[in-house]
């Protein structure tokens, strides 16, 4: 099938979109409101976008809690979502009053960050401190739409590692089984037998490539 996507005239169920840009990581947000009360919610458009410095974006419809306390405070920190802690992070995706503390309703606990206000979430095997960098508004469609649509960037000033899973100076990210985003309801986890390596190719002299095989030589190429 092909169809028209300003149109959106699909004929499905629901829009496939989502499904098809997918697995996508869960930006597991806290912030802190000026009242001093805690926010945590999951944002499934999320992703890093530099590194050297480190940055890191996620989307939100309307100017949700996470946002303002953002703009307010200029901080917030992204806590990993894993397969141990997804019912907490399922919580906490609830559209609750804005004076709700999404850790008191979702029974986790906090640990405090280095370098930012907002916490991580205590059972979290690694956070991002982040400041924040600035907020794009992206057009709707239609102009003058009751939704606005906004990516918010912060730079990544503080990294928390549970040290358990730090292997021979490397971090064994499987280990941690963190959670993905698929499409409609779904969720995906990664774990240590779905986790593979798959090194760069490298060109030759005569500018071929060729497979590389093998475990990762620990070059980046």
């Amino acid at each position: 099938m092909h169809y028209d996507c300003i149109k959106n005239e699909h004929g499905l169920k629901h829009d496939p979109f989502k499904a098809l840009v997918a697995p996508r990581p869960i930006g597991w947000i806290s912030t802190i409101s000026d009242e001093g009360i805690l926010n945590l919610a999951p944002y499934s458009f999320f992703n890093a976008v530099a590194a050297n410095p480190n940055y890191v974006m996620f989307s939100s419809v309307e100017r949700k809690d996470s946002l303002k306390n953002i703009e307010s405070n200029g901080e917030f920190t992204c806590s990993l979502s894993t397969w141990d802690t997804r019912n907490g992070m399922n919580v906490s995706s609830a559209p609750v009053d804005f004076l709700a503390d999404e850790f008191a309703l979702a029974n986790l606990e906090t640990s405090p960050s280095k370098v930012v206000n907002p916490p991580r979430v205590a059972r979290a095997p690694a956070a991002l401190e982040c400041k924040h960098w600035k907020t794009v508004e992206m057009p709707d469609v239609e102009p003058g739409g009751d939704k606005g649509h906004f990516l918010i960037i912060g730079q990544v000033v503080g990294i928390f590692i549970d040290d358990k899973f730090i292997e021979e100076g490397i971090v064994n990210t499987a280990a941690m089984r963190p959670l993905a985003r698929m499409g409609y309801m779904d969720y995906g986890v990664i774990t240590p037998d779905t986790s593979f390596v798959l090194q760069r190719p490298k060109v030759k002299e005569d500018g071929s490539v060729e497979e590389a095989t093998g475990e990762w030589d620990g070059v980046y190429r």
